[in-house]
């Protein structure tokens, strides 16, 4: 036997995720994306010193552009799912890098503080953005039991490119300048759109024919199996299409899915992941100044960044390794809050480390946990709302985590100006992230696990006769309309005679519970449709 015709009311298998094949090609695309889109903030600060210079401003005014592109990756999460729900992933993408490239090109050329800020800021954040978050979706469309170890895959290209990026710009500022160096930069970010070239969708063809099966399937399944069932498939597909324009019209897909609020496991997710970023950034970036205070000198402060990027690198894969294992896969959400848990813990215990070795061996640590926390985010985030949700779910956290980013790390430095003391900013930031990580653990188990837990409401037969004759109804609706159309006349004498034997049929059952027989006068059409003949001689002899 061959394969099954789904013209033959045989319904095809859905599209799965492959978990292999090109899907390799995805994740190395997404690698690199990630990696340009973390990275690439952080390693534009070694010119800052170059551009205090030449445009004659403070650090503060230089640092403004790092911030304007996380903000810009963080706060166009939205807008990015609307052009991916409407465009898709692949165009999205393109469009992006071009962008990106484009605002560092344009960038080598300004001539103040104020166009660095629109063109290395806002356009080339903007165009990360557009490949970021597209890059997510797809690795999602690709990968559904090798996913988690897909995205530890791909968190670790952040930690690779920061390692990377920052020295290449080093030696580009000391040959080229800082405006040589940006363009190179800016060549760079081409690769973007080769990335959003490979980001090709899976076969479509499959869901149109799954579409043109799922009606021959349903009028299968719905009329009895018999000789003119092939004459009512039929009758069906004449007044089928005249259904869907009259009372099903089709429906645009949504730019951006709202119903996601509806799911209390995104709530949850949400209000933690605001919670975690208030403090998650903030020992990274004033740990370099902290050791300087603490006598440390700045080569090897330097290095305590290298430190936690070199051990971020396998954390996140060995984590993504770790969650998708099958008997750890389920519980994904309490393994993203032990990993919350243990980050925090990491920043409280080591708030009153006063040597350089007390600092190694925080960061090795931190490294760990920073690699297990960026390893399962959007894993899990998948898992809540599925691969369907998924474009919506990110474009809106990422939204949310755009203000955490504005409130967290600006004033844990208020606070150092004002304290003059980090170990009270490490505590904050270590207590803000174990809120977190509990608040997400218990709530998962006590709202969660607790809907999981309760029993499936009984089938009632009031509710299901209801939705039988609201059904009835609109099929004798339908039918009335058809009838009274007037364009075909020989289908509309078959339901009437149809409609008569069923009325016949009903009125014999009736008779037959309170008397046992059949009625008088109906001989032909029970004979033909519902009485036996043992009955009609009977009635016959007496």
């Amino acid at each position: 036997m061959g394969r099954p015709d789904p013209e033959e009311g045989q319904l095809p298998a859905p599209v799965k995720p492959p978990d292999g094949g090109w899907g390799w090609i995805v994740l190395l695309g997404c690698f690199v994306i990630t990696g340009f889109s973390y990275a690439f903030p952080k390693a534009v600060s070694v010119y800052f010193k170059e551009l205090m210079k030449d445009f004659h401003v403070g650090y503060s005014d230089t640092a403004w552009i790092s911030s304007i592109m996380l903000a810009m990756l963080y706060g166009t999460g939205p807008v990015c799912s609307i052009m991916v729900n409407q465009f898709g992933c692949r165009p999205v993408m393109l469009i992006g890098g071009l962008l990106a490239s484009a605002g560092m090109i344009l960038a080598s050329f300004t001539t103040n503080i104020i166009e660095l800020y629109l063109t290395a800021g806002v356009l080339t954040g903007l165009g990360m953005a557009l490949n970021f978050q597209p890059s997510l979706i797809m690795l999602g469309t690709y990968f559904d039991k090798r996913r988690p170890l897909a995205n530890g895959l791909a968190a670790a290209g952040s930690p690779v490119f920061l390692s990377s990026l920052s020295p290449l710009g080093q030696v580009l500022l000391e040959k080229f300048g800082w405006r040589g160096g940006f363009l190179i930069m800016g060549g760079l970010l081409l690769n973007c759109c080769t990335c959003g070239a490979v980001m090709r969708p899976l076969d479509m063809g499959m869901k149109r024919k799954m579409g043109k099966a799922q009606d021959k399937y349903e009028a299968k399944e719905m009329l009895p199996i018999g000789g003119k069932s092939e004459e009512g498939i039929s009758t069906t597909d004449g007044t089928k299409k005249g259904k869907k324009a009259k009372k099903k019209p089709k429906k645009g897909k949504k730019l951006l899915d709202f119903s996601i609020f509806s799911n209390r496991g995104f709530i949850i997710y949400t209000i933690s992941k605001f919670i975690l970023v208030l403090g998650l950034f903030v020992p990274p970036i004033l740990l370099v100044n902290y050791a300087k205070d603490t006598g440390v000198p700045d080569t090897e402060a330097a290095f305590l960044l290298s430190i936690i990027g070199f051990i971020d690198i396998f954390a996140r894969p060995a984590c993504g390794m770790v969650a998708g294992l099958k008997w750890v896969r389920p519980h994904v959400a309490y393994l993203f809050s032990f990993s919350m848990l243990f980050n925090g813990l990491t920043d409280i215990c080591s708030a009153r480390a006063s040597n350089y070795t007390g600092l190694v061996i925080f960061c090795v640590f931190f490294g760990i946990s920073y690699g297990m926390v960026g390893a399962l985010q959007f894993e899990v985030l998948m898992a809540i709302v599925g691969s369907q949700k998924f474009s919506s779910a990110i474009g809106l956290v990422l939204l949310i985590e755009a203000f955490a980013v504005l409130i967290g790390p600006p004033s844990a430095g208020r606070l150092v100006d004002a304290l003059k003391n980090y170990e009270v900013i490490f505590y904050l930031a270590g207590s803000e992230v174990v809120l977190s990580a509990l608040f997400l653990g218990v709530a998962s188990y006590c709202c969660l696990n607790r809907g999981k837990k309760e029993p499936p409401p009984e089938n009632n037969p009031t509710a299901g006769a209801g939705s039988d004759t609201e059904e009835a109804e609109s099929d004798v609706q339908e039918a009335e309309e058809h009838s009274s159309d007037n364009h075909q006349p020989a289908h509309s004498t078959d339901n009437a005679v149809v409609t008569a034997s069923e009325e016949a049929n009903h009125v014999a059952e009736e008779q037959r519970g309170e008397g046992g027989g059949c009625p008088a006068g109906d001989g032909e059409v029970l004979a033909r449709d519902g009485c036996n003949a043992d009955q009609m001689v009977e009635r016959d002899s007496f």
